[in-house]
């Protein structure tokens, strides 16, 4: 007769009895889900991390599960894109007026003139003692 000591469905830390019909769900590392996604770890765990993508948390790691796989891979789907039906034709854009084909003002321009340098100015007032 097997020692109760040792039975299979205890943890070996004392916890509580694991029943044998109970299936519990394979868990995926960040790396196998980042493998099989074809992205960085890295980018796994930002996601999870801004609760971008679920994710299970155990053990100050993150855990997915294939229900959390395919959740992500749902999330992540682009449709493709349908052209819209056009009932009547479009007419064609205006075309932008260029610089050279803007009017003259009608007020004649202000000349601007150039400073002179500051080394001269600082020239004309000598050196101070």
């Amino acid at each position: 007769m097997a020692d109760p000591r040792f039975d299979a469905t205890r943890p070996a830390t004392g916890g509580p009895e694991v029943p044998r019909d109970v299936v519990l769900p394979r868990l995926y590392r960040p790396a196998e889900i980042a493998a099989a996604l074809g992205c960085s770890v890295w980018w796994v765990k930002d996601r999870a991390r801004r609760r971008l993508i679920p994710f299970t948390y155990v053990g100050g790691a993150y855990r997915f599960t294939a229900d959390h796989f395919a959740e992500i891979i749902r999330a992540h789907e682009e449709a493709p894109a349908r052209k819209p039906k056009r009932s009547k034709p479009v007419a064609p854009p205006e075309p932008k007026a260029f610089a050279s084909q803007r009017p003259e003002p009608t007020s004649p321009a202000v000349r601007l003139q150039a400073r002179p340098p500051r080394r001269l100015l600082k020239a004309q007032y000598g050196r101070a003692a």
